[in-house]
């Protein structure tokens, strides 16, 4: 996927999770897989910022797009990645002018694709209790896709579910929603976490401190991912 290896001492300061806007300075600036001084219009770039608002693709969400304003350009983000060591990297095309490595950016999330995304991903944390609850608790989450226009959920089970069964999912997640309760998200340590009954899922690695993301007795995971305020607005 021509991800970019950089290293650099400086991570990414990510600020998503209370903003889709913010200033930002751009700390590296790649093109055909080379850092860069400055781009001009019409390149194709990946950019390192010190700080962002862009989610970057990981347990299963899509990575934020959007627009990046310069004092002489502008750049359409494309898609948010992260590369191995845990940078976060905007890759698009300079829309006008030229972006130059130390500007300091205004960052604009797209916001419509961010609350989307963000409806979806409490959507499968719904979707997961719900399959829990009907199919046993042997069902563990395998893989996802959480994006704008829809989520994939991929599970182990014993057989194809039927479609009985998948109505009552289905009833389950819709009753989920008309309760309207809301999302709570707090910070914790890991092992205050798991004793708390926080789920884990297998592909992510976690570190000392988690997010743990809490639909009132519905579900609780841990979770890095961008969440809907209510689920009612699914």
């Amino acid at each position: 996927r021509n991800m970019v290896h950089l290293e650099f001492a400086q991570e990414s300061e990510f600020l998503g999770y209370t903003t889709e806007t913010a200033e930002g300075e751009i700390v590296a600036i790649v093109a055909d897989g080379k850092p860069v001084d400055s781009a001009p219009i019409g390149t194709e770039v990946a950019v390192l910022l010190n700080q962002t608002p862009f989610y970057a693709e990981s347990g299963g969400q899509v990575g934020d797009i959007g627009r990046i304003i310069g004092p002489e350009g502008e750049m359409e983000v494309n898609t948010t990645l992260k590369d191995p060591t845990g940078l976060i990297i905007h890759k698009g095309r300079l829309r006008s002018g030229r972006l130059r490595k130390g500007d300091t950016l205004t960052l604009l999330v797209d916001g419509f694709a961010r609350e989307a995304t963000a409806r979806n991903h409490t959507a499968t944390h719904l979707l997961h209790s719900a399959l829990r609850s009907v199919l046993g608790e042997h069902v563990k989450q395998a893989g996802s896709l959480v994006a704008p226009d829809r989520l994939r959920f991929d599970f182990t089970h014993f057989s194809q579910v039927q479609t009985e069964t998948l109505e009552r999912i289905e009833s389950l997640v819709n009753q989920g929603i008309r309760a309207n309760v809301p999302t709570q998200v707090a910070e914790m340590a890991a092992e205050e976490a798991f004793k708390s009954g926080a789920m884990a899922l297998f592909e992510e690695k976690y570190g000392d401190r988690v997010r743990v993301v809490a639909l009132e007795d519905i579900s609780k995971e841990l979770c890095g991912g961008t969440h809907t305020a209510r689920t009612g607005n699914i």
